[in-house]
């Protein structure tokens, strides 16, 4: 079973506001101006009024990576995410509420996820006796997305207490990102073992209970609502083959370094066009390999951590040697001299606070 919803729109991709619902409160009670967060991120709090008003998604993810440096707190999108209730995510939350049972509920809010937020990829999975709800940003110009992808998690943590129960247990937390300082808040908000350096952000739990009625099952507002988020959102068209290689290869760079072949399988095209689609564009697939681990290195170098062995092994670099040596020929100077000019032209507040990702996928058992 895999229900998905992944469609790809290169330019002016949009949320939902209601994703940014109680944000500005959020942001005050963790001692940051708002107005300054929003505004600096393009945004006035009026934007944000209308929960059915599609606004920039690359403006509200910087805004959430804007809320975490000014208010000093790193875990600032986890704990957001965490008191974000189901009720709150607008059209998209109403959706899945209203379905006849829950898995329908569900299935219905992977589908239909991309209308709430474009250039995203959101699947509910069946693995075994557990089912899996996933879900990546895949425009390749939102970089820096920690914060949305901790905050995501716990709304989709919500959605499955509110109709499951509040004691409903998760097996695993899935993290693209590389492991923060203090990851045992992550077991701590979610009560699973968290996993960071992930091909995805998800979320997993027993499959049970599936066929339950949803709590506010309504079926004919359900099959109104999803009307109502078709046209809302919009249709984003995935005609445009470069947005989904980098996404492609971002995605499985931890695993090692990418090939042509995988990629190719995975957006479901033969390698030749693939390769005649990319010099359309007038580059290579290792030009592509070259601009997503350049991009890349500046995120994970802005941090103190992770190391720089653990940033080569996230970036597939089978050593550290050759990570430096690409370093080098990308950016013009060693690692360690990247990440110390980076910090020097940071403001005092805007340092980061990630610790080492031991390897790929590495699970953080604390309390």
């Amino acid at each position: 079973m895999a229900h998905s919803s992944s469609v790809l729109s290169p330019q002016g991709s949009h949320v939902l506001a209601a994703a940014a619902c109680g944000v500005a409160e959020f942001i005050r009670a963790c001692g940051a101006d708002p107005d300054r967060v929003l505004g600096e991120a393009g945004f006035d709090a009026r934007d944000l009024e209308n929960p059915h008003a599609a606004v920039s998604l690359a403006r509200y993810v910087a805004m959430m990576e804007n809320a975490a440096r000014r208010s000093g707190n790193a875990q600032f999108g986890l704990w957001f995410g965490q008191q974000f209730q189901a009720d709150h995510l607008g059209l998209i939350g109403e959706l899945a509420l209203a379905a006849p049972d829950i898995g329908t509920g569900l299935a219905a809010f992977a589908k239909h996820f991309i209308h709430h937020q474009q250039n995203t990829e959101a699947r509910l999975v069946r693995d075994g006796g557990l089912m899996r709800l996933e879900y990546r940003i895949v425009d390749p110009e939102i970089w820096a997305r920690r914060q949305d992808a901790d905050l995501t998690m716990g709304m989709f943590a919500n959605l499955l207490r509110r109709v499951f129960g509040p004691r409903v247990e998760f097996e695993e937390v899935w993290f693209e990102h590389p492991a923060p300082e203090q990851a045992h808040a992550y077991r701590t908000a979610f009560g699973a073992p968290p996993y960071f350096s992930a091909p995805t952000n998800a979320i997993s739990f027993r499959a049970d209970g599936l066929n339950r009625p949803m709590p506010a099952r309504d079926p004919a507002r359900f099959a109104a609502l999803a009307e109502d988020l078709r046209r809302i959102g919009g249709r984003a068209d995935g005609a445009d083959i470069l947005p989904r290689v980098l996404s492609e290869i971002r995605r499985i760079l931890p695993e090692g370094a990418p090939g042509i072949d995988p990629v190719a399988d995975r957006i479901g095209i033969p390698r030749w066009t693939l390769q005649r689609r990319l010099g359309e564009h007038g580059i290579t697939f290792s030009d592509c390999v070259d601009r997503v681990r350049a991009r890349l290195s500046l995120i994970y170098l802005a941090e103190p951590y992770p190391s720089i062995a653990a940033i080569a092994e996230l970036l597939g670099y089978s050593e550290v040697s050759a990570f430096s040596r690409a370093c080098r020929r990308l950016h013009g100077a060693s690692p360690d001299a990247v990440r110390r000019r980076i910090a020097t032209s940071k403001p005092n507040n805007q340092t980061g606070t990630q610790t080492p990702a031991h390897t790929a996928r590495s699970v953080i058992m604390g309390a």
